[in-house]
């Protein structure tokens, strides 16, 4: 089976190709760093069928962050058939560094020019023909997010083996000094007898990566010794390291390469993105835009999810039977109240939710927040690139925990993880929207997201003075402003909205039946007495809502679903005060992850780390709520 990976920058849309070719639903997030793992299909192509494998964006072979050394590993070790090197057609001199170095490798590739239109709008024109030529490979102009060009780019890589042509990459050429210390590592590596290319094992030879540096040792020790040797003569001519000397050299031919084929219009006008930018990305209004939109969010849900909360309801209740007998009221009251609530936290707060975070990382909004909040995270003494885990947990903090992968060592990851596991992820919004924000008001549930984001900015200070470290800043790309496809942000939305209705809603459903069963059967009272004195004394909460905090750890809207079953269909605040709702929902926000993210926390940080973090959390739960209803007392 023929193997076609996709290979490039970060952000250039790859995944997006994925998407087109194998009808996989893989995450488009439009910010640097999205993809961690390389995500593989089958496609169909005129009866053929062909792997394609996404690979994470990498910049340089010469790389050591994670996320680029699976690209790396890949193509060295796995030797794909054919490389797609998706390029931005936006700009064209800083990807092509990447361009050049996978020429090096000897590796048959097709060059995809992507985000055409976007250049077009710019009035840059790329003369592919031109760059063709320039490096004996294919060229083809993309919009991936419409499939413009896709279906060509893979009959241009089938031919390639179609067609039996020998691959003749461009013959890249350094310095006089550089090229004649080439020719002599080059001439000792011909007795090693490896599988990678001469030349460019030499180059990174010179380059001192340590992989290639270490497998030379272990085997020819005398050629390591002969290449630092080399590398310290061209250093002593340059007055600078023979890595920094080769990386000047090649951005200088991926420039020139860049003047020759490319087009722009010389005359520079701001253009209505430009000037958005100006005030997104402003150390002032940027901010203020940031949190006028994440109140506008809070708002919108709020008051649909609230609206959506009363309508299914109101439709099943159409229907409800008499109430005869135990096993009718335990499927009723049990059952059915149990999947009308569970669809109405779907369908008015996550859903929703998912849909806005969709738009919001397809239009290129998510890495400007990225950048805002690069400063508050130093605070922390994070990375910049911890930000982005931080804004992905919002929606689920399990994909949010191993983006952490990022982060370049362990004080960071876990760091980054255990503040990704306080942030209130799209269920635990949900519970605050349809509990607070629906029957006490909107700004008491932003006034929990507040204090919430304040509790975690506490700890992450606390935590970095328990374990101290240097923080380096952030150099990320802030994409183009881009309309969102919304087949793509809809497909997204329903990626993740779908594992709920599979898993979730089931869980619920058959929670609530169980509750009700035990409630029908008076087994309820036993539960709520062993649990009261922590619920009812220190909480202040009904007894009852011991179940559903147990509950709430295999998926956290499941207690709002079942506070609903609870209430028996009738108003919550029936049931519950405005005092109970905001000390309910706080502790919700902060107490163990759900399940899914333990196993994923374990899987990251290890069984001890694990427990470690959640104890912590219950504790932190149970300490901040009972405080919490003594003092709301005099207010609410």
């Amino acid at each position: 089976m023929l193997t076609i990976a996709l290979a490039g920058n970060a952000n250039v849309g790859k995944s997006a190709i994925f998407n087109q070719l194998i009808g996989v639903r893989q995450e488009t997030g439009n910010w640097p760093g999205k993809t961690i793992e390389a995500a593989e299909g089958i496609l169909v192509h005129h009866g053929r069928k062909i792997r394609i494998v996404d690979l994470p964006g990498i910049y340089s072979f010469s790389t050591y962050s994670p996320e680029e050394m699976i690209t790396r590993k890949f193509i060295l070790t796995r030797h794909p058939d054919i490389v797609i090197n998706v390029i931005d057609a936006t700009a064209l001199e800083r990807n092509l560094y990447f361009t050049l170095q996978l020429a090096e490798m000897e590796i048959p590739f097709v060059i995809a020019l992507n985000f055409a239109d976007v250049a077009a709008k710019k009035h840059i024109h790329i003369d592919t023909d031109a760059l063709g030529k320039v490096f004996g490979v294919p060229v083809v102009n993309t919009v991936a997010i419409k499939g413009i060009g896709i279906h060509e780019m893979i009959d241009l890589a089938i031919s390639l083996t179609r067609e039996n042509r020998i691959f003749k990459p461009l013959e890249i050429k350094y310095g006089r000094e550089i090229e004649e210390r080439l020719s002599l590592l080059i001439e000792a590596l011909k007795s090693t007898g490896l599988e990678m290319p001469n030349r460019w094992v030499a180059i990174k030879l010179l380059e001192d990566d340590q992989e290639i540096v270490q497998e030379i040792a272990s085997q020819n020790p005398e050629i390591a010794q002969q290449s630092r040797t080399l590398a310290g003569e061209i250093a002593k001519m340059h007055g600078e390291d023979a890595p920094a000397v080769i990386a000047s050299e090649r951005y200088a031919m991926s420039a020139r390469i860049s003047r020759q084929v490319r087009k722009a219009n010389s005359q520079f006008i701001p253009t209505l993105a430009q000037k958005i930018d100006n005030i997104s990305l402003h150390p002032i209004t940027g901010y203020v835009v940031l949190f006028a939109m994440l109140l506008s969010i809070l708002i919108i849900i709020s008051f649909f999810g609230g609206w959506i909360s009363e309508i299914i309801p109101r439709l099943f209740n159409l229907f409800k039977p008499e109430l005869s007998s135990p096993l009718i009221s335990i499927i009723w009251e049990g059952g059915v109240v149990g999947l009308y609530a569970s669809l109405s936290v779907a369908l008015g707060f996550i859903f929703p939710f998912y849909l806005i975070l969709g738009a919001l990382a397809e239009c290129g909004y998510l890495p400007r927040i990225a950048f805002l909040m690069d400063r508050p995270c130093h605070t922390l003494g994070l990375h910049g690139q911890a930000s982005l885990p931080l804004l992905l947990a919002l929606g689920c903090n399990v994909p949010a925990c191993l983006s952490c992968r990022i982060m370049e060592n362990r004080r960071d990851r876990l760091i980054a993880i255990f503040l990704t596991t306080l942030v209130p992820c799209s269920a635990r919004t949900s519970v605050i929207l349809g509990l607070v924000g629906a029957f006490v008001g909107i700004y008491w549930a932003i006034g929990l997201f507040a204090f919430q984001f304040l509790l975690i900015a506490l700890i992450g200070r606390i935590l970095n003075r328990l374990m101290p470290s240097s923080s380096p800043g952030i150099i990320m790309e802030i994409p183009e402003y881009r309309v969102p496809s919304t087949r793509v942000v809809f497909q997204q939305a329903w990626k993740k909205f779908k594992d709920f209705l599979i898993i979730g809603v089931p869980l619920i459903v058959a929670g609530s039946a169980v509750i009700e069963a035990l409630r029908v059967f008076n087994y309820m009272d036993v539960i709520t007495r062993f649990i009261s004195p922590l619920t009812v004394t220190w909480l202040g909460l009904p007894a009852f809502t011991g179940v559903l905090l147990i509950f709430g750890i295999l998926r956290k809207e499941a207690a709002l679903a079942l506070l609903i079953t609870f209430s028996g269909g009738s108003a919550i605040i029936d049931v519950m005060s405005p005092l109970q709702l905001v000390v309910f929902s706080l502790v919700i926000m902060m107490y163990i992850p759900c399940i899914s993210t333990i196993a994923v926390l374990i899987r990251e940080t290890g069984l001890k780390a694990t427990i470690i973090m959640a104890i912590t959390e219950i504790l932190l739960a149970i300490a901040i709520g009972g405080i919490a209803y003594r003092l709301l007392d005099l207010i609410l």
